[in-house]
């Protein structure tokens, strides 16, 4: 487990047991463009399932949040990187994003991520718009027995 200190009390940590799951749904379902609407079930099997996440906390409050799938071996999926509003400016999310691809056990492999924004940010990691292929997708479908929800 990693935990780091930041500037002005604010802490990074790779606890899954840490993660306030009811935070990060809160912000995901209600404030993303990625997760509008996305259950909490779901966010919390996100979180369950993931190869890493790392929350960002200013004492006992969540304040950030990444996760990552991954083979562990080849190449991992940056995913659901967030810094509430009221604590952006302060390059958090940078050292949020810095310490779960360069600070943890999957330093060494291919990195990818979907965004709409804050390509500026990722870019100061090593992340680059590449158009080399097409980018193909299948959107997440309902299967028995989940609640329903729509990914954007």
């Amino acid at each position: 487990m990693a935990r780091r200190a930041l500037v002005d009390g604010f802490e990074l940590d790779d606890d899954p047991a840490r993660i306030d799951v009811d935070a990060v749904h809160r912000f995901i379902s209600d404030e993303s463009y990625w997760g509008v609407g996305r259950p909490r079930e779901l966010v919390e099997r996100a979180i369950r399932n993931s190869a890493r996440v790392m929350g960002l906390y200013r004492g006992t409050e969540q304040v950030g949040f990444a996760r990552a799938v991954s083979d562990r071996t080849i190449i991992a999926y940056l995913a659901d990187v967030y810094v509430l509003a009221e604590f952006r400016g302060r390059g958090l999310g940078l050292e949020l994003v810095r310490e779960m691809i360069d600070g943890g056990p999957f330093e060494g492999l291919t990195w990818v991520l979907h965004t709409a924004s804050q390509q500026k940010l990722y870019e100061k990691v090593g992340f680059k718009s590449q158009f080399v292929y097409p980018l193909m997708e299948r959107r997440r479908r309902k299967v028995d027995g989940e609640a329903p929800y729509r990914s954007p």
